[in-house]
């Protein structure tokens, strides 16, 4: 959620139960998939394979997906001509305003009339009650989700939300019917100003042994809260990861939390990480942890980050670039230099726990570098599917079209990469990292969903953002910005098939792609059916 602006272009943070109607093609089985196991089984292949080369644009780097120990100093890179294949692969030839992207990577439309999931409160960022293998958690007989809130009714509008946000919870009975039963809102997860920040962002949440759970979040401090609701203020915020331990509870009115203990985890380090001292639109947040089944015993988390050093005295470098030597399309270090693409620095950190209480964590090297590419890689999960029974590490992010570098073009959507382990040297999905994008024609200029939008532009090029992926492959995301309808509820949930590095939209899931609204199933039911007295 950061806030600063670039020279180039402006950096704002756009993250932005439920359904009135059904999606008829559900299956029962994607509701209860396998019990817990240490790899997610593989969601259904794609029917496309890996794009070719485009005549015109310059190859793609090559990435050999080897992995590395986690601790090694080795970051992967996206670079310019891994991302110059999202150009490549779209159609520049389309009507103005209409979708230029490949069906296989663009989200179908959402409609105008969505639902509000809750009157009172606006809803963005969201996540599942997990366990450390992303299984998502059916409690005594309820599923539980995660999602930043921000009071409707305040006085402030729907882009002043970010210095407002909360993290409330929702809960349903497991075997409700998505398309009909509403989640219910249990309000905010903390108790007033108990938590570190005076603001809450986004993270993830475990389940633990027992009753307990780890809400691990970003901490955010605002000193101008007042003056940003009334439209000014500008002073940067400062930014820390963050968990709480607390309790579940359960019974047959539904979910309650108790007890959190808040504990300050990791802040940036200047080195790998930039500080709000070298930057002051830092980015430092979205924790998610999990097990790597090939380091027993271990604890990571990711988050995004920055590349550590003063903001603007970055170099872009030949390896930022990856272009392939004496490819005719490749663009030079100095041109790049000098289009001020150093100002986009996004990295996706790692950090390992050092104590059985996920108290104490220890910075590693970055896992993925953007830097002359993308300011932003938020929200990273790391997806762990066996495919062709091998183990295969999908690093999925979230970026937007207006925090590219010069000279770059993408959609708001969901990025992924594909290694063969937690550090690898990952390959873009598809050649070029878009997994998902909201429907956008990238032959016209980056726009932004609380400036000024192209009249030509797509209307639903800022739909859906801050896409969670789930096991079997489906995505949940917050509804932003419909052709002028501001959101502020969850998305129809959508399903991307993918294996081997490509990803495809299944369209024949839910209604021609789209899924209930709000729709994050459980897998692995804990505590029982909640038979209550």
């Amino acid at each position: 959620m950061s806030t600063h602006s670039t020279p180039a272009r402006p950096r704002r943070r756009m993250r932005a139960a439920v359904s009135l109607t059904a999606a008829a093609g559900v299956a029962a089985s994607v509701l209860l998939a396998s019990s817990a196991a240490q790899a997610n089984l593989p969601a259904d292949p794609p029917s496309s394979t890996m794009p070719a080369p485009t005549p015109g644009f310059p190859l793609p780097t090559e990435h050999t997906q080897k992995a590395y120990d986690p601790a090694a100093d080795f970051t992967a890179k996206w670079t310019r001509a891994d991302a110059k294949q999202i150009m490549a692969q779209s159609n520049p030839n389309v009507a103005p305003g209409q979708n230029s992207m490949s069906p296989d990577v663009t989200m179908p439309e959402i409609p105008e009339d969505f639902p509000a999931m809750n009157d009172d409160v606006w809803v963005w960022d969201t996540w599942s009650l997990t366990d450390e293998h992303a299984n998502q958690i059916s409690y005594k007989g309820w599923d539980v989700i995660f999602s930043l809130v921000a009071d409707r009714h305040a006085g402030y509008g729907f882009d002043q939300r970010h210095w407002n946000a909360r993290i409330g919870y929702f809960f349903r009975k497991t075997n409700a019917d998505p398309a009909k039963d509403k989640w219910n809102y249990g309000g905010h997860l903390f108790l007033p100003n108990s938590s570190i920040g005076n603001t809450e962002w986004s993270g993830s949440t475990r389940l633990m042994q027992g009753d307990h759970v780890n809400v691990f979040y970003t901490a955010t401090t605002f000193y101008d809260v007042a003056e940003r609701n009334a439209g000014g203020g500008g002073i940067a915020p400062d930014a820390v990861i963050a968990k709480a331990l607390g309790n579940i509870h359960a019974d047959k009115n539904g979910v309650t939390f108790d007890g959190f203990k808040h504990t300050k985890l990791l802040e940036p380090d200047g080195k790998m990480y930039q500080t709000k001292a070298q930057n002051p639109g830092f980015a430092f947040r979205d924790p998610y942890t999990f097990a790597d089944p090939a380091h027993p015993g271990k604890t990571f988390m990711v988050f995004e980050g920055n590349t550590g050093g003063n903001r603007g005295e970055y170099e872009c470098t030949a390896e930022d670039l990856g272009y392939k030597p004496g490819d005719h399309n490749a663009e030079k270090v100095q041109d790049v230099q000098n289009t001020g693409a150093y100002y986009q620095t996004a990295n996706v950190g790692l950090a390992v726990a050092e104590n059985k209480d996920l108290t104490k964590w220890k910075f590693l090297p970055p896992l993925l570098s953007a830097n002359c590419v993308n300011d932003q890689t938020e929200r990273p999960q790391i997806f762990i599917q066996n495919e062709d029974g091998k183990n295969k590490y999908y690093l999925f992010t979230i970026s937007h079209q207006f925090t590219y570098a010069a000279g770059m073009r993408g959609p708001d959507g969901v990025y992924g990469f594909v290694g063969d382990g937690v550090r690898s040297d990952y390959q873009p999905v598809n050649n070029s990292g878009l997994a998902l994008g909201s429907p956008t024609d990238l032959n016209l200029p980056a726009n932004n969903p609380s400036g000024t939008i192209s009249g030509q532009q797509n209307g639903r090029q800022f739909q859906a953002y801050s896409h969670y992926v789930q096991p079997n492959g489906l995505v949940q995301s917050f509804i932003d910005n419909v052709n002028g309808v501001r959101g502020g509820s969850l998305s129809p949930t959508v399903k991307i098939n993918f294996k081997g590095g490509v990803t495809q939209v299944d369209r024949s899931f839910g209604q021609d792609g789209l899924g209930p609204f709000g729709y994050l199933p459980t897998n692995v039911r804990v505590g029982g059916e909640g038979l209550y007295k």
